[in-house]
């Protein structure tokens, strides 16, 4: 029952998909909490609580710390990898799929399993050719499951069962653990002996995984030795006594386990222990032993190498004195602090490395928004063009590091039309605003050749896509019109991109587009052209796809929106509609920038009559 309890639990915090915003956030949260304790190999707590402290000195929400993290973190790291176990001679293995030891659902249970009771554990399976489970690999460890050679808790993950247990591989439990991976049917096991107790073993499928659970029999439940043998594997600490008069000294199981010695060799005497200290740290150990002498408590962490490995060991140490202060017998504990230093160790420097990506995204930021403003400059106020009055309006993403790629054209042309146009790249950053450059800039000397918006359009998807076989995965879109004020017509096309709305009579539609597809997508694409009437009174708006889309609304809703914004916006100015139009107008999508761009038709009468009253 209770494997059955511990199975459920754990499938219970697998993610699932969900449109709440505030659940959507949470496992945002959690999963840049497994990142990053996978990457620092900490407990899921300790970075919960490190990326709570990020944003609270960076002033930052915990979802845009979280977000952050995520971004940098979630890649394939070799050091995330499962260790390589011991060679058993046995034939190749293949893994029943890949695994990445600290992902975010492996995280999840290893955070049941860091509050379980008792020895289990979470174990992937590895397979051979035929299909036949050749060994088991610790996921996830409860704090009590232990090894032979006093490994125990997230120590285990990553190594073999077959390296610390090998007689398990050719008892039935074997045959059983397969059974139950193959058919999902949980199985009890035992009693059986191993070592000096005995054991009973309960096995769960839990995903693709085994999920297995050891119960003692032969100890009296509760008893003192139980109980404090517990205490020194939950704190990873071990206690010892050195009796000065007799040389006797006396260690507990668990500091055999720290020191990885075998017990029948007894305790390390002087020499071998300071052949195990670290050179630098003896200014530490000489304090320490100074301020023994002196009669007081030592609580010091010092560092050893023990089996190749550098250890952080925290001593508490103390002495029961004579009369003249002169100590008896030492009594102290030892506690392997390595966990948690590396893990120190590690936070600092992945917080390192987001303050090194915060600072490349801020100077791209930067240098992006130079290259933007440069290439697009704003107006002050309205653009005065033959028999047309055009406004404009750049509303940029909330997030600072997504500089986009909107760009807008407007400007006369030889034979006295009107050149408009608006597009978008795809994507933000500086490769957006270069590529935005090179495609406005080449618009504007095209139009020196030609005047018609498809074939215009037809030169830049031509240029778009040689851009893309040197950056894949590039396209824009873009709307290209013609403004004869003669004939007071538009001839415009589009390639992919939202329509343009007219406002005409109080009531404003989105236009029929003619055919057109997006930039960089169709080597030999072909743009067809659509005429419109446009007389005093009407308002032509093009705009990027930030002023509509948004991943939780409805493109229809979107437009609807923007629409019956233009409306409120003519009906509560009809002389001067722009001003009050773009006033109104705000961007759908943060995470996007949005480019708006409203003309309207005026005759010599409304200039003069602009000199005397202000808008546009």
């Amino acid at each position: 029952m209770v494997g059955q309890a511990y199975a459920a639990a754990v499938e219970s915090l697998r993610p699932s998909a969900t449109d709440d915003p505030g659940e959507a956030g949470r496992l945002t949260v959690e999963r840049a909490v497994g990142l990053l304790a996978g990457r620092a190999r900490c407990r899921l707590a300790e970075a919960h609580r490190h990326l709570l402290r990020m944003g609270a000195e960076e002033g930052r929400d915990l979802i845009e710390v979280a977000s952050g993290v995520i971004r940098m973190l979630d890649v394939s790291d070799p050091d995330t990898a499962a260790i390589s176990g011991l060679d058993t001679g046995r034939p190749p293995v293949v893994a029943a799929e890949p695994v990445r030891r600290f992902a975010p659902w492996l995280g999840m249970v290893q955070r049941v399993l860091d509050v379980v009771p008792g020895m289990a554990s979470f174990f992937t399976a590895e397979r051979d050719l035929s299909g036949r489970l050749v060994d088991l690999v610790w996921a996830a460890a409860s704090p009590e499951a232990v090894a032979p050679n006093g490994l125990r808790g997230t120590q285990l993950l990553g190594l073999r069962i077959s390296a610390h247990f090998p007689e398990a591989l050719s008892s039935d439990r074997w045959q059983a653990y397969q059974h139950v991976l193959e058919t999902g049917v949980p199985a009890v096991l035992g009693p059986f002996r191993h070592g000096a107790g005995l054991y009973t073993v309960r096995a769960h499928r839990l995903g693709e995984g085994l999920l297995l659970n050891w119960t003692r029999h032969d100890e009296r439940p509760g008893g003192v030795n139980e109980r404090l043998a517990g205490t020194e594997r939950l704190g990873n600490l071990g206690w010892g006594e050195w009796d000065l008069l007799s040389g006797e000294i006396y260690w507990s199981d668990q500091v055999y386990r720290i020191y990885e010695r075998d017990p029948r060799l007894g305790p390390l005497n002087q020499a071998e222990s300071e052949a195990l200290a670290l050179p630098e740290d003896k200014p530490l150990r000489d304090a320490a032993r100074q301020a023994f002498e002196r009669g007081e408590r030592v609580d010091v962490t010092t560092r050893v190498r023990v089996g190749g490995r550098i250890k952080h060991l925290r001593t508490v140490a103390d002495a029961s004195r004579d009369a003249d202060g002169r100590p008896l017998r030492i009594f102290g504990i030892v506690q392997d602090v390595t966990e948690r230093e590396t893990s120190a160790q590690r936070l600092a420097e992945v917080e390192r490395q987001l303050d090194e990506q915060r600072r490349d995204l801020a100077a791209e930021h930067e240098l992006a928004g130079k290259l933007q403003r440069i290439i697009l400059p704003l107006p002050d106020g309205p653009i005065e063009l033959p028999g047309l009055k055009v406004a404009l309006r750049y509303l940029p993403a909330g997030e600072k590091s997504l500089v986009g790629g909107d760009w807008y054209h407007a400007a006369e042309l030889r034979d006295g039309s009107v050149l408009l146009a608006v597009g978008d790249v795809a994507g933000h950053g500086t490769r957006a605003a270069k590529t935005m450059a090179q495609l406005r800039h080449a618009l504007r000397a095209l139009a020196v050749t030609t005047s018609d918006p498809g074939e215009l359009l037809g030169h830049l998807n031509s240029l778009t896509c040689d851009l893309e076989r040197e950056t894949p995965e590039l396209a824009a879109t873009a709307i290209v019109a013609r403004y004869d004020p003669a004939r007071r017509e538009i001839v415009w096309a589009q390639a992919g991109h939202p329509p343009p709305l007219l406002s005409r009579g109080g009531s404003t539609r989105p236009l029929e587009r003619p055919a057109g597809p997006m930039l960089g997508v169709l080597d030999d694409a072909r743009y067809e052209t659509a005429r419109l009437g446009f007389t005093v009174g009407d308002v032509l708006m093009l705009y990027t796809d930030g002023l509509v889309e948004h991943r939780r609304r409805d493109l229809d809703d979107g437009l609807a929106t923007v629409m019956r914004t233009v409306d409120e916006a003519v009906r509560a100015s009809p002389g001067q509609p722009l001003g009050e139009l773009l006033s109104r107008l705000r961007q759908a999508n943060p995470d996007d920038d949005t480019c708006i761009l409203a003309a309207r038709p005026v005759t010599g009468g409304t200039k003069d009559l602009r000199r005397h009253l202000a808008g546009v």
